[in-house]
């Protein structure tokens, strides 16, 4: 017998993000929602998709990993969400070292840094809020890799 998770979709998790995040704007005062989709769109394989879509609804909405179990989310799904998710009061440093141990979620966290430091959207902020997430997103992206390296040395 199929589990509810076989049943769950892309089109669902692009439908529970929609929800999810209706009525937010980004920086831009554009629908926050363009976002997710278009990180979606830049990564391959149906559980990375689902995982980029989602993969700011713990973080930045009321929507809980158990209300994701619920709706037959897969949980390979959910734990890169979990992973890709900044915690309250958590340093970026904590959250950048769980997705650079996710599989899935290394791969969301990068199309999600290039998406938000790409040409369109750093265009539509003022010069001060381009530097200071310039500044952001290099750091992030040092540091995934200086976790990604650790994590790949061989243990002794």
């Amino acid at each position: 017998m199929p589990s509810s998770s076989d049943s769950f979709s892309l089109a669902r998790a692009v439908e529970i993000a929609t929800r999810a995040h209706e009525g937010q704007m980004d920086k831009a005062g554009l629908p926050y929602i363009r976002h997710p989709l278009r990180v979606m769109d830049s990564v391959t394989g149906e559980w990375p998709k689902m995982a980029a879509v989602l993969h700011d609804v713990i973080e930045d909405t009321e929507v809980t990993a158990d209300d994701l179990r619920a709706a037959g989310c897969p949980e390979r799904v959910v734990t890169a969400v979990l992973a890709l998710s900044k915690r309250p009061g958590e340093p970026m440093e904590g959250y950048l070292r769980r997705a650079a141990a996710d599989e899935i979620a290394i791969v969301v966290k990068h199309a999600d840094i290039a998406d938000n430091s790409g040409p369109d959207r750093m265009g539509r902020l003022d010069p001060a809020t381009q530097d200071r997430l310039r500044a952001k997103y290099a750091k992030a992206l040092s540091l995934l890799a200086e976790y990604r390296a650790d994590q790949e040395k061989p243990k002794t």
